[in-house]
């Protein structure tokens, strides 16, 4: 029953840090960091189910408010549409920094820039700041 209880326990921690993530990287507020940090100082077995799930849940969170800036109409101007215009995807790594990273997914979005490479750079930035999050839980 014990081993029940752990495996029921670390699967709802990881299901509970993917949506956590997720909604986080949305332009909802949130603070998946904490929700990592916890996961691993309860299951510290998890590290890389739980350093990948919540890089995956931030991750399609960010693609969907890039999928909001794509739907846009163009006749406005944001923000955050220069920088991003300027340094291109790889500004997207910078997706993880609270308020502004929403705002460089949406400008993304709205110039139309490869979503693909848009997951990916912001994939990088997101698992780089969680992995820092994540080794610090071992300390």
């Amino acid at each position: 029953m014990d081993t029940l209880n752990a495996i029921l326990s670390s699967d709802l921690s990881l299901w509970g840090l993917f949506v956590s993530s997720f909604l986080a990287a949305t332009l909802l507020p949130g603070g998946s960091e904490a929700v990592l940090f916890g996961v691993l100082k309860l299951h510290p077995e998890l590290f890389w189910p739980a350093l990948l799930l919540g890089t995956l849940g931030n991750t399609l969170g960010g693609m969907v408010t890039f999928g909001m800036g794509w739907l846009l109409p163009q006749t406005q101007q944001l923000k955050h549409v220069e920088k991003v215009r300027k340094y291109g995807t790889p500004a997207l790594m910078l997706a993880w920094v609270p308020l502004i990273g929403d705002a460089l997914c949406l400008a993304a979005g709205w110039l139309r820039l490869s979503w693909w490479q848009a997951a990916l750079f912001i994939a990088i930035g997101k698992f780089a700041r969680y992995w820092v999050v994540a080794v610090f839980t071992q300390i």
